[in-house]
């Protein structure tokens, strides 16, 4: 078990961890699949997903909202949508009303209680600015793809994270769902990491591209992250 007194920051990533994408995806595609002439399962929409946003942000560097209109030009092509059909802003329009998991804001009270709280994002300012009015506990960080240029799994958003803290890597946790995006660059960097398994009860990797980096710790979602840290577990 980890001993949490050691950590002055709990770092989150916040699309899949504390923000429930998966649903805000699919909920953004229903009009497209609907007029798609292929009908596919949620699961392969996801895994397109992950392919086709992973292999975007490797590339050189464009806002998150650019990125979201061309995976959904991938989705279309994927699945034939007809252009008539195809509102490639969908995505990216949606996101201020994905929703949090049901656990998400009550254990970020209580873990603000403990430690400061930072978000190390793949998104754009303005899209979290949007997205932190649902997450209702402020933040003392907030690190965006958009600020550092680039895009997790690469270690310059983490670099960027600590140098915005200043903190030694010792002193940080990362908690966060995508092995591929952050469990598996943070441990490569030296810095704890917790697993929020928020697919646990889910087959495959979902909307992140796969990966199989281990962990320091694995949790199948925020509240038994809290409890830990509160010392109920």
């Amino acid at each position: 078990m980890l001993d949490f007194r050691r950590f002055d920051v709990i770092t989150f990533d916040c699309y899949g961890t504390l923000i429930d994408w998966e649903a805000g995806i699919l909920n953004a595609l229903r009009p497209m699949r609907e007029a798609a002439h292929h009908r596919v399962s949620d699961d392969e929409v996801l895994a397109v997903y992950a392919l086709l946003e992973s292999t975007l942000e490797a590339g050189d560097y464009r806002r998150y909202r650019d990125v979201l209109r061309a995976a959904m030009r991938g989705l279309a092509q994927r699945f034939e949508t007809p252009a008539g059909a195809i509102d490639l802003d969908a995505i990216a329009n949606s996101l201020p009303a994905w929703p949090p998991f049901p656990d998400t804001v009550e254990s970020l009270k209580r873990l603000k209680k403990h430690c400061k709280l930072a978000v190390v994002s793949n998104t754009d300012d303005d899209l979290f600015a949007q997205t932190a009015r649902v997450l209702q506990v402020p933040f003392d960080f907030v690190i965006t793809a958009e600020q550092v240029g680039s895009y997790k799994p690469s270690h310059r958003n983490f670099e960027h994270a600590l140098r915005a803290m200043e903190l030694p890597k010792e002193r940080v946790l990362h908690a966060a769902q995508s092995r591929f995006h952050d469990i598996a660059p943070a441990r490569a960097m030296g810095i704890t990491c917790v697993w929020v398994n928020r697919r646990h009860d889910k087959d495959g990797e979902g909307a992140t591209a796969i990966s199989s980096a281990q962990p320091d710790l694995e949790v199948p979602d925020l509240k038994t992250l809290a409890d830990l840290v509160e010392g109920r577990a």
